[in-house]
């Protein structure tokens, strides 16, 4: 059985105040040329389909158009979640209707989580989907006062599932949450904290029997111990955390029971990268005139010394620079950087320009610098004076 595992598609994403529509209209379509060529038995979402509980209309319509697609022109099955961004009642709704069309979405937990089966050349395929719960809801629904952690919540869920499981059939978990099994899960800006204190963290061993767990939350690629638990990651880059992740969908086979699962991951190419550059503002501005690219941005400058609108400047050649660094002004100090400091009332004008071009710029001020201020300053006392 061949599946096409992705997660956290976040219709109606804003970065840096732009919307992402288009561009995730455009990886949508790619999305729908994977399917159109593979021809998967299912397609799954594990979670994060929405940005936000209340999601824009155009991401409402975006999403029905792609489902329609792939449930009436491609006959593919989509089985999907809810994640911690979604609103597990807006997405839920209707979902039991849809089922005759191929459309599994379980929105809310469920003391019986949902189980989808399908079949292959092999037997059964049995898809358990378990949307996304704090804690707290899980403890009310399951009625489970020993729930005090997302591990609890899913060891709790599992150990359900468990119980109904046919001795010889294939099983396949779709969650969505912090799953960790070894050091160096690659993490991003643009996910958003599950808890807090790493209570979100849930133990791979948790999952052990299973054939296959198609994860979503963690917005890169990878998997968590070995190729039956796994990551899809994000569809498109959201923060420019991720400028080094490729995205992609994970076309997952499964044969007979007991077989390791065969994973490839299929790029999707987007209609705009997201990239970092780095150097001189007229250095960037001549390799911006040559390459014309339509890229977001993140704009680091290495000049040392004030710049007139370099953020115009760069948006002529570079029309998406969403972000602009000044490399050598160090905003971290503890006081602002037009603060002049303690002592300010005792101080000269030039030890007051000092201190002020200090804060600026990183760096201190010159013996031939201040024999240039001296006389600028000199000028301007002297008409305090004379007023």
């Amino acid at each position: 059985m061949k599946i096409l595992h992705t997660g956290d598609w976040h219709l109606g994403k804003i970065v840096n105040q732009v919307y992402m529509t288009e561009d995730q209209e455009h990886i949508l379509e790619e999305l729908m040329r994977i399917i159109e060529e593979e021809r998967p038995d299912a397609l799954v979402i594990a979670g994060d389909i929405y940005d936000r509980a209340v999601p824009p209309v155009e991401a409402v319509e975006l999403l029905d158009r792609t489902f329609g697609r792939i449930l009436k022109e491609l006959g593919t099955p989509i089985l999907a979640i809810s994640g911690n961004h979604d609103s597990p009642e807006r997405l839920g709704f209707c979902s039991g209707i849809m089922e005759g069309s191929g459309l599994f979405i379980e929105g809310g937990l469920k003391p019986e989580v949902r189980k989808v089966t399908l079949e292959d050349s092999f037997g059964t395929v049995n898809f358990h989907l378990i949307p996304y719960a704090d804690p707290a809801e899980a403890r009310s629904v399951l009625r489970d006062e020993e729930i005090r952690t997302h591990e609890d919540a899913f060891r709790a869920v599992l150990d359900r599932i468990r119980e109904t499981l046919v001795p010889g059939e294939r099983n396949v978990i779709v969650g969505h949450g912090f799953v960790t099994g070894v050091v160096g899960l690659e993490q991003s800006d643009s996910e958003r904290p599950l808890s807090i204190g790493g209570t979100d963290h849930v133990d791979a061993e948790l999952f052990r029997g299973f054939d296959y767990t198609a994860l979503g939350h963690l917005h890169s690629a990878q998997k968590v111990t070995d190729d039956r638990i796994r990551y899809a990651g994000s569809i498109l880059k959201y923060s420019f955390s991720e400028v080094r992740h490729i995205k992609s969908a994970a076309l997952v086979t499964l044969r007979e029971k007991g077989s390791e699962p065969e994973t490839e991951l299929r790029p999707l190419a987007p209609k705009r990268d997201m990239r970092i550059i780095k150097g001189e503002l007229a250095e960037l501005i001549k390799a911006g005139e040559k390459e014309r690219s339509e890229d977001y941005i993140r704009a680091v400058l290495t000049d040392e010394g004030e710049l007139m609108d370099p953020m115009n400047k760069l948006r002529a050649v570079y029309p998406n620079v969403l972000e602009l660094v000044r490399e050598n002004r160090d905003r971290t100090a503890g006081e602002a950087k037009t603060s002049a400091g303690e002592g300010y009332k005792h101080k000269t004008k030039l030890e007051l320009f000092k201190s002020f071009y200090e804060n600026i710029t990183g760096q201190e001020l010159t013996p031939e610098m201040e024999a240039v201020m001296k006389p600028v300053i000199g000028e301007v006392e002297k008409e305090e004076e004379g007023r």
